[in-house]
């Protein structure tokens, strides 16, 4: 009879802030539905810190833990720790979004391809940033979630064109319940305007009053999702929990990696963009098999059984 098969010991650093916790959690996610592995969150922090432990080889935060085979983090505080925690214990590298460092410290970069990396070193290009969700759910098609963002370094803010838009997609469609939810970045006066349009099918659920797991339960029951093109990683979370995905008009400072993602996105006939004729019904539909986190954990499998160096893999335009 033969031995269980070890399982794979994968350190997280995360760095507190959630966007960067819900992509490495949906990288770690989509390896353990693939085979057996244990997971280890590692809270990090400061910037001096792991410079020393680099020099001095001791990261004294894995040292009562199993040897990694994977180290895991997003964001730029967990880059000197991921080297500093390999240095010491071991394991692989894989360093989701675009790092602070050359590339070629790490073993593996995840990029999305909007960012057009185009340099050296091993990296797979992504759809927009990973997440933990999946697609399931009844997605009802009389229930829809509209996310508002805020401004941003990206997106100027017009509130007054947000709530036309809004007004007009309830009115264009009455027999759909709406929801709508805000974010941090959301400013104070906008969900009482909100209220004041009275539309019937519309019932408004600010992000304080919702808690962890909320939009994803949301879009589990939603068939449609309309988000404020400010919102890209929400945008891709409901391209990943199988929603069909509206975006909301946002007057945009410049053309960037948000315009570009979005636009490449409409280009692939994965979004549409509202409209006031209401053109976009044409093009509201789901969008089967967009799993990045599922893509990118066949992609890790694969080449772990592989000696040979591992060359770059770009989406194909």
């Amino acid at each position: 009879m033969n031995a269980a098969v070890p399982p794979v010991i994968i350190w997280r650093l995360t760095d507190a802030k959630p966007g960067h916790q819900s992509q490495t959690q949906g990288l770690v996610n989509a390896l353990e539905r693939r085979l057996p592995c244990e997971s280890f969150d590692i809270p990090v922090s400061g910037r001096l810190q792991p410079i020393f432990s680099w020099l001095s080889a001791t990261w004294h935060a894995g040292r009562d833990l199993p040897m990694p085979d994977l180290i895991i983090g997003a964001g730029h505080r967990t880059h000197l720790h991921m080297l500093a925690a390999q240095k010491v214990y071991g394991g692989q590298t894989v360093v989701m979004m675009q790092p602070s460092l050359p590339l070629k410290l790490f073993d593996l970069c995840l990029i999305p391809a909007h960012d057009q990396y185009r340099g050296n070193g091993n990296f797979l290009e992504t759809r927009g940033v990973l997440n933990p969700l999946r697609p399931e759910g009844p997605h009802h098609e009389d229930q829809s979630l509209i996310m508002i963002g805020g401004p941003s370094k990206h997106c100027n803010w017009d509130g007054n064109s947000l709530l036309s838009q809004i007004s007009q997609l309830c009115k264009h469609n009455p027999t759909v319940n709406y929801c709508l939810t805000t974010s941090r970045r959301t400013p104070a006066d906008f969900i009482p305007a909100v209220r004041q349009l009275r539309l019937a099918n519309l019932r408004v659920a600010p992000f304080a009053e919702t808690g962890p797991g909320w939009v994803a339960a949301q879009l589990a029951q939603s068939y449609s999702a309309w988000i404020t093109e400010d919102s890209t990683s929400m945008v891709y979370e409901a391209l990943t929990a199988r929603n069909a995905v509206g975006i909301l008009n946002m007057p945009l400072k410049r053309e960037n990696r948000v315009s570009r993602g979005v636009n490449q996105l409409m280009a692939d006939n994965m979004v549409t963009r509202f409209d006031a004729l209401g053109n976009y019904k044409k093009a509201l539909r789901p969008v089967a098999g967009f799993t990045e986190a599922d893509r990118c954990a066949d992609w890790l499998m694969k080449r772990w059984l592989q000696t040979e160096p591992v060359l770059h893999t770009q989406l194909a335009v």
